[in-house]
Order: structure tokens, then sequence, then C-alpha cells
């Protein structure tokens, strides 16, 4: 059982930066690719960014591409997404996951999940 929890969201106007944080705690983080997803109002749940165990690969959405990081610090147990040049259209519910297959681009391919932390992009 791994249990995930996000943090760093809030309101930030457009061409801004955020950090989101998610911190891993339970089985060994190590052993898990990551992942962010994010969910507007009325929305599906959509991929934004994967990276591997190791970290030495990373996807992006082609929405998020060029403006926003993923990484990891495996011995702090945790994943970040580094958001810059902040849109309004970028405002979700943003939710960390893991799984243990390796890097997958759906939802369903995920194991673990977060409670989500809320971005608000003011235009």
């Amino acid at each position: 059982q791994v249990q995930l929890v996000e943090s760093g969201g809030g309101l930030v106007q457009a061409g801004g930066s955020l950090r989101l944080s998610c911190v891993a705690s339970g089985r060994d983080y190590r052993n898990y690719a990551m992942g962010w997803f994010r969910q507007a109002p009325g929305k599906e749940r959509e991929f934004v960014a994967a990276i591997s165990r190791s970290g030495d690969s990373t996807y992006y959405a082609d929405s998020v591409k060029g403006r926003f990081t993923i990484s990891r610090d495996s011995p702090k147990s945790t994943v970040y997404l580094q958001m810059n040049s902040l849109k309004p259209d970028d405002t979700a519910v943003y939710y960390c996951a893991a799984n243990f297959r390796g890097i997958v681009f759906y939802k369903s391919g995920y194991d673990y999940w977060g409670q989500g932390t809320q971005v608000t992009v003011s235009s």
C-alpha cells in the first residue's frame, strides 16, 4: 500500500508559476513510476506528466510540454511538478498517482492516488 499526499496548489495569475509536491509513504516509493493527472470541472481526468522509477525518463501531455517539469527526489519520497507560464486552461484539481508497472498515460493504469490539490489560474 502507498499513501500519496499532494500540496502546493493555490491561486496564481496567468503567466505565473507553482510547484506541486507529492509525498509518498508506505511501501518502497522507488519501486513505482509516478504520474500527475488533472481534472477540470465537468471534464475527464487527464494525463499531465509521468516519470520512471529511476527518474531518467519523463513524459508530458502536449498541452503542458515546455511549461511543466516533473521530477522526483527518492530520499525524500517526493515527486514534484513545476508549472511555469500558467494559463487559465490549467485550472483543475491536480492528482498524484503511482503504479508498479512503469510509465503509463492512462488513469486506469495507476494503482494509488492522492486526494488532489486545487490549482486556479486567473486571467
